[in-house]
């Protein structure tokens, strides 16, 4: 049998990127991070749209449903600005919201900038995919990353998705003593 190949959404979220003001820093922070965490053969599949809910969700629902993405992680839209829609497009196509990554990603953000409380992260379940909101700054998507990866990994094993393996020397995944890797 085959092996599947692991797809691994990376969705951008911004008006102005999507018009080529300027340019797009976010998408490309959060594949080199997951280059640099993944021993896992994987394959990037990237959008980038503007701040309208309706394209936000549509490309959330193509990456999780038509690319069948395991993962799949979002840059911008988080904030209180009136276009900043990208949980409220989140929210509406997922099964399940997993209250824990935001709350977390919201602690460790707070350690370096005050206006952190201001951020609306949100990670769901669609499906057999996860989808996590993160920031737009690359130093601010690294921080978190590395706040809320090592259960990414496990919770992918519980909604039926790809084993992702991490490379420790990188970040280290958690998994229950009772998990074991499929044969």
């Amino acid at each position: 049998m085959a092996k599947q190949t692991i797809h691994i959404g990376f969705l951008t979220v911004s008006d102005r990127a999507s018009r080529g003001d300027y340019e797009d820093l976010g998408g490309p922070a959060m594949q080199e991070w997951m280059s640099n965490a993944l021993q896992s053969d994987w394959q990037a599949v990237s959008k980038l749209v503007p701040d309208e809910q309706p394209l936000v969700e549509a490309a959330l629902q193509e990456l999780c449903d038509t690319e069948g993405c395991c993962l799949v992680v979002t840059t911008g839209g988080t904030g209180p600005a009136p276009r900043d829609i990208t949980p409220e497009a989140t929210e509406a196509v997922c099964d399940k919201i997993l209250d824990g990554f935001g709350e977390q990603m919201r602690a460790v953000s707070l350690q370096f900038v005050p206006t952190a409380i201001l951020s609306r992260q949100i990670a769901g379940i669609r499906g057999k995919s996860l989808i996590i909101n993160l920031p737009g700054k690359p130093s601010a998507i690294a921080d978190c990353l590395n706040a809320v990866f090592p259960a990414v990994p496990y919770c992918i094993d519980l909604i039926e998705g790809p084993y992702l393996e991490t490379r420790e020397d990188f970040i280290k995944a958690f998994r229950p003593k009772h998990a074991k890797k499929p044969a």
